[in-house]
């Protein structure tokens, strides 16, 4: 580790923590008057991503300019270009704190970004990198800290000088396994918890949720309250319920000690005067299969309400019964004050992958709008697969994205293109969002976004922004040992092509330079294996220019994905007011838990060129007034700039990262493909400033000010999707 200056930095922190500037709650982080910090991720506890600024506004943001840039990435060597940037980064009192594409967090002077210090997770052990989209902070007088995640790891560290704080676990180190032990045969060693995204902070309770694997080896995803100072568990939710607890008898008998995920992914917001967390949980392992666990699934895919101190739940919204789509809530709640009935109301706003808006009573869980519980398809299944027979469908909003793949979408860009898509449709199923997975294959919209984890914006006036994906996905179900087939043969293609030359073509290697990994599955687990591939370690390079799908591949074929699995019988019927049954009575039961039927990998559906395989937009911006469930606006975002040469109106490109809405009457975005970011009029989702990034801004932008002077800040990683890498952090400001 090494930071500079830092008694400077100590004096300038100190200075701006008087004591005539009032605490925010929660987090004990110290505000200056205006919104001038952006203390958290989201910008604020609510996660409303606003700030009451208007130096920059309608009239001269057009005038933008950069006013600094930090090399994120080569803080972190020639390996740090190779991985994105999702950092949102947070600022107090003048100082900038983010992470870089290798984890290490920073910390900058806000108004020039020089570097004041950095810490380095992995200085002393292997890495062990994922998404990182913030930090977290906290202060109790002179007792500052910066808190977030690295791998399996929650360090806290000293925000005056990126020292470990001592006091915190082991010498500033807690295990995020912590909390997450229970009866089954799991290996907490071995399993695979990280946080990709920040928690929340109440008084000096650490409220955190986790990343886990998709697959029969993943963790439970119970959510946790840390002991600020200390690092100890002070509570733990079981998102799948234990005996004794509500909502257990909503799965298999004993189904908390083989099946993981439920887990809160996509971060959380807090109600201070409520002491009441708010957030959304995932789908539970193992996607697009459901075979062990018959039932409507609680507390998956849930908008969840705990008490901060205890931990307790106060009440539930599940969206999806029974998830076999991955339909995840994919981003943090977002606490509005909305008009309803003529009279104020406190409300949770939570948006889905599937492009559908709820609006919640933020006290008892009632959704503000009328939502239907309808009849769904629940055959033809899977055998063993016992899907649920309703689901929910919100009336208003209307959903912000497509909702079915019909003819009428097909692309029309070119008649080869049209007719390319048109024959694989006539050929897959699709025509409705619920039917079940399917040998034959199907083509839906979801998995990547309506909403991604990015989020939203919200306004004082209950005006939701919300950006969204319309691309269609290409589900095919296929049983073990036809998949394993299909793994055995391209796998083994994928490890001599890349693989074989170090570690042989027996896979026994040569020693410690070139280890083995005939049993790799028993030092490391899946997304341990794809981190290292994505990143390198050791002699090995980074193989980031095998694709996502080819290195699914290589790693089911290095851990010996032909296992086999028993037959499943035939499902049992099931009424859905009673407890579930044990539909699947294959024998492997314990974990890791291999299901007899697993997905082709996360396909998006293009035609020929590249393009997405249905009619644009294929990327909006949506303004929603949520007093009344109307849409104010809808426009593309994002485009690519060699169909528009050629006529075609903008079409609107995939986006991942969210939106800011300032009070000088501005929504500020990056995220899209064409790796630009944009300045919008609120009102009227006009274009006003747009500017090329040297790399795609796959993050959230933030706003503060700092000496009288505001500036807009975008982390520009690149990467993500093939894209051309970059690494910086850029800062705006007028001249």
């Amino acid at each position: 580790m090494k930071y500079a200056q830092p008694i400077v930095v100590g004096l300038w922190l100190l200075m701006g923590s008087s004591s005539s500037i009032a605490p925010l709650p929660g987090t004990g982080v110290r505000d200056q008057p205006g919104g001038r910090n952006w203390p958290a991720y989201g910008g604020n506890q609510a996660g409303n991503r606003y700030s009451s600024l208007k130096q920059i506004n309608l009239q001269n943001v057009k005038n933008l300019k950069v006013a600094w840039s930090y090399n994120a990435a080569g803080a972190d060597g020639p390996s740090g270009q190779q991985l994105e940037i999702q950092c949102q980064p947070i600022v107090i009192n003048g100082m900038l704190y983010g992470t870089t594409p290798m984890l290490k967090v920073f910390a900058l002077d806000a108004a020039t970004g020089q570097q004041r210090w950095i810490f380095n997770p992995f200085k002393d052990k292997s890495p062990r990198f994922n998404q990182s989209r913030g930090v977290m902070y906290w202060e109790n007088g002179a007792d500052k800290r910066i808190l977030y995640t690295a791998g399996s790891t929650l360090y806290a560290l000293n925000a005056l000088t990126g020292e470990p704080v001592a006091s915190f676990g082991k010498n500033g180190e807690v295990d995020l396994r912590q909390g997450l032990d229970d009866e089954s045969k799991r290996d907490m060693s071995k399993v695979s918890v990280t946080s990709t995204t920040p928690g929340v902070i109440y008084k000096d309770i650490l409220v955190m949720g986790s990343t886990v694997s998709e697959q029969g080896d993943a963790a439970p995803g119970h959510v946790r309250g840390f002991d600020i100072r200390t690092g100890k568990v002070l509570w733990v939710f079981h998102t799948i319920p234990q005996p004794g607890e509500p909502g257990y008898e909503t799965w298999p008998k004993d189904a908390y000690k083989r099946i993981g995920g439920a887990n809160n992914w996509a971060g959380m917001v807090l109600d201070e005067k409520r002491k009441t967390v708010y957030f959304g949980t995932g789908s539970p392992s193992v996607d697009f299969y459901g075979g062990i666990r018959a039932g409507q699934n609680l507390y998956s895919d849930c908008i969840l309400a705990l008490d901060a101190e205890t931990g307790k739940m106060k009440w539930f919204y599940q969206t999806i019964h029974h998830d076999l789509w991955d339909r995840d809530i994919p981003c943090p709640p977002n606490l509005m004050t909305v008009k309803h009935n003529g009279r104020l109301v406190d409300a949770v706003a939570q948006t889905t992958k599937d492009g559908l808006v709820y609006v919640l009573n933020r006290d008892t869980g009632e959704s503000l709008f009328p939502v239907e519980e309808r009849q769904v398809p629940t055959s033809p299944a899977l055998p063993g697969e016992v899907p649920w027979p309703t689901q929910k469908f919100p009336i208003k909003p209307a959903p912000f994205a497509r909702q079915v793949f019909t003819e009428a979408d097909i692309t029309n860009l070119t008649p080869e293109a049209h007719k390319f898509v048109k024959e694989r449709f006539l050929k897959t199923r699709s025509g409705d969002k619920f039917m079940p997975p399917s040998l034959e294959g199907t083509l839906f919209f979801g998995i990547g976004g309506g909403a991604e984890w990015g989020g939203n914006a919200s306004d004082p006036d209950g005006i939701l922004y919300q950006n969204s994906n319309e691309m269609v996905w290409d589900l095919k179900m296929s049983d073990l040992a036809t998949r394993n087939a299909e793994i055995a043969s391209k796998g083994k293609t994928i490890y001599q092509a890349n693989c074989m030359a170090c570690h042989g073509p027996d896979r026994k290697g040569s020693g410690q330079e070139y280890p083995s990994l005939v049993d790799i599955g028993k030092r490391l687990s899946a997304p341990e294996i794809n981190a290292v591939l994505k990143s390198g370690r050791g002699r090995m390079p980074s193989f980031q220019h095998i694709s996502d799908q080819d290195r699914f591949t290589l790693i089911r074929y290095l851990l010996n994905a032909d296992t086999k699995a028993p037959e499943p019988k035939p499902a049992e019927s099931q009424d859905q007011h009673n407890a579930p049954v044990l539909t699947q009575t294959d024998k492997n039961t314990e974990f890791p838990y291999i299901p007899p039927y697993i997905n082709n990998g996360y396909t998006r559906f293009f035609d020929p060129n590249g393009y997405p395989a249905v009619k644009p937009p294929w990327g909006t911006l949506n303004a929603i007034d949520l007093n009344t469930g109307e849409y104010l606006w809808r426009v593309p975002l994002g485009e690519f700039p060699e169909l528009t040469k050629k006529g075609i109106p903008v079409t609107g490109t995939e986006n991942y990262g969210g939106p800011i809405v300032t009070a000088g009457g501005l929504l500020f975005i990056a995220g899209t493909k064409d790796e630009r970011i944009r300045a919008f009029d609120k009102k009227t989702g006009k274009i006003v400033w747009e500017y090329q990034l040297p790399a795609g801004g796959f993050a959230t932008p933030i706003t503060y000010e700092v000496a009288g002077k505001q500036y807009v800040v975008i982390a520009a990683g690149g990467v993500k999707n093939g894209h051309k890498p970059g690494g910086s952090y850029i800062a705006f400001a007028l001249p």
